[in-house]
C-alpha cells in the first residue's frame, strides 16, 4: 500500500479535533485514512493497537474484520457507507478461500473477532454506516470492552448488530432499522446450549430500534443494563430471553426506554409464536428490574401481545423474581401488564401506572 492510499497522521488531540475525542496525545498512535476506492481491511491489518482508522465518506464494497486489540475503526456518520461487494467479487473470494469461513463469506459487513480463549479488548466501532449484508451488519465474539457508538444498522438479513460471548460492551447511540430479526442482539452463544453468561456490566444506552423483528434481544445474559432507549415499529420491543440452563437469563435491568407501537407482524419461528404488538417481554428469566419505562400503543393477540409481558420460556421455564415498577403505560391490548406466571414466580408489579392487566389487579 502507497503513502497515497493510507495517510498516517500524528495522533494529537490538536490536530484531530473530534475525530479521536479526548485520547491522549501520543507519537506512537496514528491516524490511517482511507478514502474511496481504497481498502479499509487494508488500513485495519496495517493498524497497530491504540492507531484509529478514519474512513472517510463514501460507499465501500467490502468486509472488514478488526483482530488488533484497542484499534479505533471511525467513519463520518452515515456519509461513510459499508455495503456488500458486487456478486461477481463475492464469489471470487469465495472460490479462493480455503480456511474458515470469512466476514464476508459468513454474511457479515464488519467483525470484531477475538481469540477461543483470549478476549480481544478495547475496539471501537464508531460514525458509520453499514447495510444490505445477509447476516450481520456489526457482528462481534469473544471481546471485552467492545464499543459500538453512533453506527447505522440499516437492512442486513438477520441483525442490525450483534455481539455474543464478550463482556462489558458499550453500546450506545446507535440506529437499526429494517434487520430481519434483532436490531440489536446481545447472547452468551448461539450455537452451544449453556448457562446465562455474565457480562460484567455490559450497557445498551441511547439506541434507536425501529422496524426490525425485534428491537433489541437479550438472550442468555446477566449483568447489564439498558437504559434510554426508543424502540418503535418492531414486531416487538424488548425481549429478554432464558431457557433450561443455569444459570438463568436475568439479574439485569430494562430502565428509562421508550416503548412505543411495536405492531409489526412477524410470522412463528421453531422457538416463538407469531409475534405482533409486544413492549418488553421477559420469557424464562430470572431477577430483571424493569422500571421507569414509557410502554405505549402496542396491540395484538399473539401469546405475547401486551405492554409488559412474562411468559414462560418455549422450554417452559418459568420467569421468577422479577420486578416491574414505576412504569407508564397506555393504550395496550390486550393489557398493559401481562402475568402469565403463578404466585409462585413471586413477580412483582408496584407502582406502575396503567388501567388494565391480566390477570386483574397488577395495576
Amino acid at each position: 500500500m502507497t503513502k497515497r492510499h493510507i495517510t498516517y497522521i500524528a495522533c494529537t488531540t490538536a490536530l484531530l479535533g473530534g475525530l479521536v475525542g479526548t485520547t491522549p496525545a501520543s507519537a506512537a498512535h496514528q491516524v490511517l485514512v482511507v478514502h474511496p476506492g481504497e481498502s479499509i481491511q487494508k488500513a485495519v491489518n496495517a493498524a497497530k493497537s491504540g492507531d484509529t482508522v478514519f474512513v472517510t465518506a463514501g460507499t465501500y464494497r467490502e468486509s472488514v474484520t478488526v483482530r488488533t486489540a484497542g484499534l479505533t475503526l471511525r467513519g463520518m456518520g452515515e456519509r461513510t457507507v459499508i455495503r456488500p461487494p458486487a456478486k461477481k467479487a463475492a464469489a471470487k473470494r469465495k472460490s479462493a478461500a480455503k480456511a474458515s469461513v470469512s466476514c464476508l463469506e459468513g454474511g457479515n459487513g464488519i467483525c470484531v473477532v477475538g481469540g477461543k480463549n483470549k478476549a480481544l479488548k478495547d475496539v471501537t466501532v464508531a460514525n458509520l454506516k453499514v447495510a444490505g449484508f445477509s447476516r450481520t451488519g456489526v457482528w462481534s465474539m469473544g471481546t471485552d470492552r467492545l464499543t459500538v457508538r453512533r453506527v447505522t444498522a440499516d437492512d442486513n438479513g438477520q441483525w442490525g448488530i450483534a455481539q455474543e460471548h464478550s463482556t462489558r460492551g458499550d453500546f450506545q447511540d446507535n440506529t437499526a432499522r429494517g434487520n430481519g430479526d434483532a436490531g440489536l442482539f446481545l447472547a452468551n452463544n448461539v450455537k452451544a446450549e449453556e448457562g446465562a453468561r455474565d457480562t460484567k456490566g455490559t450497557r445498551v444506552t441511547g439506541n434507536h430500534l425501529e422496524g426490525n423483528r425485534i428491537g433489541l434481544t437479550v438472550r442468555r445474559l446477566r449483568d447489564l443494563a439498558v437504559e434510554g432507549n426508543y424502540l418503535t415499529g418492531n414486531c416487538a420491543g424488548v425481549f429478554v430471553v432464558g431457557d433450561e440452563n443455569k444459570p438463568k437469563a436475568g439479574a439485569l435491568t430494562v430502565s428509562d426506554n421508550r416503548v412505543e407501537n411495536n405492531n409489526k407482524y412477524c410470522p412463528k419461528t421453531a422457538r416463538l409464536p407469531f409475534l405482533q404488538g409486544s413492549g418488553i417481554v421477559l420469557t424464562g428469566a430470572e431477577k430483571v428490574t424493569v422500571t421507569r419505562n414509557v410502554v405505549t400503543g402496542h396491540s395484538g393477540k399473539s401469546p405475547l401481545s401486551g405492554g409488559i409481558v412474562l411468559f414462560k420460556s418455549f422450554v417452559g421455564v418459568t420467569s421468577e423474581k422479577n420486578r416491574v415498577t414505576g412504569n407508564r403505560l397506555e393504550h395496550n391490548t390486550p393489557a398493559d401488564l401481562v402475568n402469565q406466571e403463578t404466585a409462585k414466580s413471586r413477580n412483582v408489579f408496584e407502582g406502575n401506572t396503567c388501567r388494565a392487566s391480566r390477570p386483574a389487579g397488577l395495576c
